[in-house]
């Protein structure tokens, strides 16, 4: 049993963003722990052990290959590091595109907001996606429809490279209008997805991937966010890891700027209303 099968196995069996799960692959490694699930020594994990019995690490290689992706792992060179500050970093990850464009999430920025943005906030995530690019940045963002899809097709505008970590598996192609975007965003880019192709994409697993938008990039900037906004959760994995979070002001009776209010009001993020104000507070942070 190699590493990468024992990875491969665990991934397809255990949702992401375990903290507990993360502690004990670290202490005891990939293989003792797969060898243990299947053996059924984790009495509180029935529902794993039985998908992980279910499967080889053979036949979960094959599936992802299907699916015209990879698995990345954390003994692979490109692995972000940046993820190692996570509590809870992944098992392994899904890639579609450009491997070698997984060196570019070390001068990253996210842009994230809601789903339903006003006409403002649409044009500048778009505008935010262009300039980062210029700056020769890569843009991370979730691939939703909203302010998720206007940074993602700015940067494409500015000839950037852009990374859309996605909720759900890459067959199930969610939302589905981004099939055209999602096939864009490969050409240059990267999609990344936490589990496997044919998982679909429920609520709790978007919650699960904001921990990535924010642990693969060097900053976050929420562009319009209500005040439960998800993205809100993504400013706070951000900040919990010492990442710089940002956050553009709207009109103060606006509702889907309310959650932007609230992160700058917390203190939780700088107020930023240009992207030579974003830089200027990432690019510190970049030196070497």
């Amino acid at each position: 049993m190699s590493v990468l099968l024992a990875r491969a196995q665990l991934f397809a069996a255990i949702e992401g963003g375990s903290v507990p799960w993360n502690e004990e692959i670290l202490k005891l490694g990939p293989i003792e722990v797969r060898d243990r699930l299947c053996a059924g020594a984790y009495k509180t994990a029935s529902k794993a052990a039985e998908r992980i019995n279910q499967t080889t690490g053979e036949e979960v290689l094959s599936q992802i290959t299907k699916a015209a992706a990879f698995i990345l792992t954390p003994e692979d060179v490109d692995w972000p590091q940046s993820l190692n500050d996570l509590a809870a970093p992944p098992i392994a990850l899904l890639i579609k595109g450009q491997r070698e464009n997984l060196t570019r999430l070390e001068n990253s920025i996210s842009i994230v907001g809601t789903r339903n943005p006003t006409s403002y906030g649409a044009r500048i995530a778009g505008d935010f996606g262009v300039g980062v690019a210029d700056h020769e940045w890569a843009v991370v963002s979730g691939g939703a429809i909203g302010i998720d899809a206007a940074a993602h097709k700015g940067c494409l505008v500015g000839e950037g490279i852009t990374v859309a970590i996605l909720g759900g598996g890459f067959n199930k192609n969610y939302p589905a209008t981004h099939e055209r975007l999602f096939a864009e965003i490969c050409e240059s880019g990267i999609l990344i997805s936490e589990v496997m192709p044919d998982v679909p994409a429920i609520p709790h697993r978007f919650l699960t991937r904001n921990r990535l938008i924010a642990g693969l990039s060097k900053a976050t900037v929420v562009v319009e966010a209500a005040f439960r906004s998800g993205s809100l959760r993504t400013a706070r994995d951000a900040a919990e890891i010492f990442r710089p979070v940002m956050a553009v002001p709207g009109p103060i009776t606006a509702p889907t700027s309310e959650g932007c209010h609230r992160l700058i009001v917390e203190r939780v993020a700088e107020l930023v209303t240009s992207v030579s104000e974003i830089m200027e507070l990432v690019k510190p942070i970049n030196i070497k």
